[in-house]
């Protein structure tokens, strides 16, 4: 009994002892089946990621990939408004052509050309023309012997007269391949007019200054003329002073018509420039000059409808060539990056709304929220209105209310008009004096550039002007509209 019993309780020991040896192996099978099916899966996500990464390029790749690529467009420099083309691809210009070939003519010789005031809406070939007369001359005096050059600089972005002097001589130095010796800042501005003319009198016979969109260096706002009146009075006496003795001449080029009322008696009197205006481009002069660049994009890529297009949207905006040039070019550029065959009707209306927005936005990201206001107000009214006119009258309710409902100082309908006078120098607004009978009085009456509706989208990406409900605005706009006399 008792050894059955040890026998029993020893079978049963035993017994016990085999299933677990059973339950320990077949832990031990499915751990290494687990395992090595994570393994497998590890092993499997290793071959994706490798698969991935074999997949991806580097930058370098992409951009090789990318040169290696035929495009649309061949000539990249013919789509920019800036660069000096051949003369046969001038449209539209002869007489203007002719005027300052004539004028400039003369640096061919032992004798100094005539100051030019060169004037007319923006991208209207102001610049395109003296440059390309200036480079011809160049070319010739080069094979005479003559020392020429054009000394060229945008006075948009040059703030004082000190700046705008030490411009024209680090300009002047580049051309004569030479460099400036006094520093840009830290020095009185009769020591940068000094070096200026060292450089030109050790390295030229003859130059052309050329000072496009000259109306903008305004100065300092302390001084009772402004900037650029006080560069062409330096500029044009320093020859009769002996501190230029090389012959130059200045070509003052504007889009204002009316900067010559704003240069002093003494820069007018020893100023004296022969004037050449500069009409609108139509929209025929316009397909003309687009034409004339098509070679620009490869053969047959360009639909029929495209250039008509790009220049009836120029047209609409002061007939600017400048414009009708980026159209097409940005809307090749489109074309290219969505990896369209050829360039349509539909790129040239997505690249109108790029190019207008992002001219609008350049315009409005460095004025104040002043001016901001009077823009959206205006531009408010004119969306509104047929003829896409604003009158100043209607203009200031609407920014009087824009002002009430975010809080914001509200000016006088004088300085509200002012605000919107400054705005003219950017071409985004112009404005005439009009009258609609004795009932109404004299007013202002404001017109854009681009679409009203593309201002009023940029202008609404500030914050304070999102305030204000589109909805309300368009409202009180419509009220002031009707109650117009």
């Amino acid at each position: 009994m008792g050894t059955d019993g040890s026998d029993d309780s020893h079978d049963g020991d035993g017994d016990g002892v085999g299933q677990s040896e059973v339950s320990d192996e077949t832990t031990d099978q499915a751990t290494l089946s687990s395992e090595s099916t994570t393994a497998e899966r590890e092993a499997d996500s290793a071959s994706t990621v490798q698969a991935a990464s074999d997949d991806s390029q580097s930058i370098e790749e992409m951009l090789l990939e990318f040169d290696q690529q035929e495009g649309l467009i061949r000539d990249r420099s013919l789509l920019d408004p800036n660069h000096i083309v051949e003369e046969d691809r001038i449209v539209g210009r002869d007489e203007q052509l002719q005027e300052v070939t004539k004028m400039l003519r003369v640096a061919l010789g032992d004798n100094r050309p005539p100051n030019l005031f060169l004037y007319g809406p923006s991208g209207t070939g102001k610049s395109l023309i003296t440059k390309a007369v200036c480079k011809n001359i160049s070319t010739i005096c080069e094979s005479r012997d003559i020392r020429f050059g054009t000394i060229e600089v945008n006075c948009q972005d040059l703030d004082t007269l000190g700046v705008a002097v030490y411009e024209l001589a680090s300009r002047a130095a580049d051309v004569a391949g030479v460099d400036v010796e006094v520093p840009k800042h830290g020095v009185a501005t009769k020591e940068k007019w000094d070096e200026l003319y060292r450089i030109v009198n050790e390295n030229f016979d003859s130059a052309v200054f050329v000072l496009d969109e000259l109306d903008m260096l305004v100065g300092r706002r302390d001084k009772q003329e402004p900037a650029f009146s006080r560069l062409l009075y330096q500029l044009s006496r320093a020859g009769a002073n002996n501190d230029l003795t090389a012959h130059i001449s200045v070509v003052a080029i504007s889009n204002d018509t009316k900067m010559m009322e704003s240069v002093g008696s003494r820069a007018l009197s020893s100023f004296t420039p022969e004037d050449v205006h500069f009409d609108d481009y139509d929209a025929n002069q316009l397909q003309a000059i687009l034409r004339r660049r098509r070679d620009a994009f490869y053969d047959d890529v360009l639909d029929d409808d495209v250039i008509p297009l790009a220049a009836a949207f120029a047209a609409q905006t002061h007939g600017d060539a400048r414009k009708a040039i980026d159209l097409v070019r940005v809307a090749g550029e489109l074309a290219e990056r969505e990896g369209d065959e050829r360039v349509r009707e539909e790129h040239v209306r997505e690249a109108q709304d790029k190019v207008e927005k992002n001219r609008v936005l350049e315009v409005v990201r460095g004025i104040s929220t002043q001016k901001k206001l009077c823009l959206y107000a205006t531009a408010a009214v004119a969306a509104e209105t047929d003829d896409e006119s604003a009158r100043s009258t209607t203009g200031y309710r609407v920014y009087q209310f824009l002002t009430d409902a975010i809080d914001a100082d509200q000016y006088h309908q004088e300085t509200y008009v002012n605000k919107m006078k400054e705005l003219t120098t950017y071409s985004l607004v112009d404005f005439e004096r009009r009258s609609h009978g004795p009932s109404s009085g004299m007013f202002l009456e404001f017109q854009f550039g681009e679409r009203p509706e593309t201002i009023l989208e940029t202008l609404r990406e500030d914050s304070r002007i999102d305030m204000v409900s589109a909805e309300e605005v368009t409202s009180v706009v419509t009220a002031q509209v009707r109650n117009q006399t």
